[in-house]
This record gives structure tokens, C-alpha cells and sequence, in this order.
């Protein structure tokens, strides 16, 4: 059975960060998978799915509308164990490359006013799973005590 690359990484050792989680080819285009880590993962609580979902509709939102982003963006979603969110881009990128657009995303999420794009009916099939104030608390905690002073263990995968 082909191993997984995501579960060899020692989760007990895992700060809160952006990782590079792994880069793949379509032909010629390389394509890197981002771990956007909010919670260090076995040692504080997961997120509630009503916040994850939140950010995952702002996050993806922001990133679509983005100048530069709109582009590059393959996917953003949230990871299962519900300690972070994968982000997919088109190129070949270091968690480095990406500090300033995930400043600009989280400091978006946190400044969000209004009706959350695509929480309806319609565009969504759990759309009152949602919790605006609790989604920009976690943004907050995260961009204030990860992303405002990183470091090297919050941008590179532990041995």
C-alpha cells in the first residue's frame, strides 16, 4: 500500500505555520499543496466545523477575487483533522513565497463585515453551518500569534 505523504509527518512535533506540504507535476506545471497549520495539531483544541467552513467560503472568496492569486488558486479548503486548511497553487512555491497573501487573506477574514459570499441555499449544501464571529477569532489568534512574528519551525516541516 503506497504511502500517504501528509501522515508521515510527525504531528506530535508540528508547530502552527505555513508548510510546504508537497509539490507535483502536471506535465510540465508544477503544482504545490500548502498545510496552512492553525492549531497545533494533539496539544490544543480543532476547530468547530461552523468556523472552518466560515473561513473556508472567505478564504476562498479572497483568493479568487485576488489580482495575482485569482490564477494560481487550484483549491482552498480545510483539512479533516480540522487544525488547518490545504491551499493548492499552480507553480512552484516555498511557504516564504506565500507569507504576504495569507497575511492579506486572514487580515481579510478578520475585517469581514456583512453576508458571507455563497452562504445560501443555493450556492451551499450545509449553508447555515456558519459562525462569522468565531471564524475571524480564530483568524485572529492565528495571524496574531502565528503569522505576525514567523520562524523557522513555522515554515518548514520538523525532521
Amino acid at each position: 500500500m503506497k504511502k500517504i505523504e501528509s501522515f508521515q509527518v510527525n504531528h506530535l512535533n508540528l508547530n502552527r505555520g505555513i508548510f510546504v506540504s508537497r509539490r507535483d507535476y502536471i506535465g510540465e506545471d508544477g503544482v504545490t499543496t500548502f498545510d496552512i497549520r492553525m492549531k497545533e495539531p494533539n496539544h490544543e483544541p480543532v476547530m468547530n466545523t461552523a468556523e472552518i467552513h466560515t473561513i473556508e467560503h472567505l478564504g476562498a472568496t479572497f483568493l479568487r477575487n485576488h489580482n495575482i492569486y485569482d490564477n494560481l488558486t487550484i483549491y482552498f479548503g480545510p483539512m479533516g483533522c480540522r487544525t488547518g486548511f490545504y491551499l493548492i497553487l499552480k507553480g512552484n512555491f516555498k511557504s516564504e513565497n506565500i507569507i504576504d497573501i495569507m497575511k492579506e487573506m486572514f487580515e481579510f477574514i478578520i475585517n469581514f463585515d456583512g453576508i458571507i459570499p455563497g452562504a445560501d441555499a443555493s450556492s451551499c449544501g450545509n449553508y447555515l453551518d456558519m459562525n462569522l464571529p468565531m471564524a475571524k477569532y480564530e483568524a485572529s489568534k492565528y495571524f496574531n500569534e502565528v503569522l505576525s512574528d514567523l520562524k523557522e519551525e513555522n515554515l518548514n516541516y520538523p525532521e
